[in-house]
């Protein structure tokens, strides 16, 4: 026997998987893509969340005619990447002023560690604009750099600027090369899993980099210590 309607539809809602691109832009549309950028770029629960793979996933799901997922518009898409992007930083960069780095401490998990670290060495290395910028297209970086540069107080109007300037580039890059491939291959709907999972792989690679460096680097200095 089924259920009410409004019983199934929120069964079928809360059964999506904030994991998975594809599932939130089936269930929430535009309006998933902002949450999930503000917790991934805002709240350091978030390190863990789709942001490259949502943000590609919907610039080809705006594509007319792709029916391998609902259909979205762009400038839609683009409004709520932007809005949950730059809110999100914004609200990761006052966490970190108020909180300190006592609240990054808190999280023992090891790519937050890791994280943690880029983030200081990106600040140390670039400078605060260039680190900032840089940060969007690192993922778990890009979730605990806003609130490092709130530790380390960072100028507001300078985070403000670059955060801004970041989070354009990342957003508007990754949508639009999305739409550019949906645009330029026909039938793009019958790779759109394939596709996705080479993005995730993609965004994953950053991450693993930072992590056999890290390895190599204490046994260098293991050695040396010897």
């Amino acid at each position: 026997m089924r259920g009410p309607p409004t019983v199934l539809a929120a069964s079928s809602t809360l059964a999506v998987n904030i994991l998975d691109a594809s599932s939130v832009l089936s269930a929430f549309g535009a309006l998933g893509i902002a949450v999930v950028l503000f917790a991934e770029t805002g709240l350091l629960v978030g390190f863990l969340l789709p942001g490259d793979s949502l943000l590609f996933t919907a610039g080809l799901l705006c594509v007319s005619g792709s029916h391998g997922g609902p259909h979205l518009v762009l400038w839609q898409v683009l409004l709520a990447a932007l809005a949950g992007a730059l809110a999100g930083a914004q609200v990761g960069y006052l966490i970190g002023r108020r909180g300190g780095r006592a609240l990054l401490a808190r999280n023992r998990r090891k790519a937050v560690t890791e994280g943690v670290r880029r983030a200081e060495e990106l600040l140390a290395q670039y400078g605060h604009g260039k680190a900032i910028v840089l940060a969007r297209f690192i993922p778990v970086v890009r979730t605990v750099l806003n609130p490092m540069a709130g530790v380390l107080e960072v100028p507001q109007r300078t985070f403000a600027f670059w955060q801004v300037a970041g989070g354009v580039l990342w957003t508007v890059g990754v949508v639009l090369a999305g739409y550019g491939l949906g645009s330029s291959v026909p039938s793009i709907d019958k790779y759109l899993l394939p596709i996705i999972g080479l993005v995730v792989i993609v965004s994953v690679i950053p991450i693993a980099l930072e992590l056999l460096r890290a390895r190599r680097a204490a046994r260098a200095a293991g050695g040396d210590a010897r």
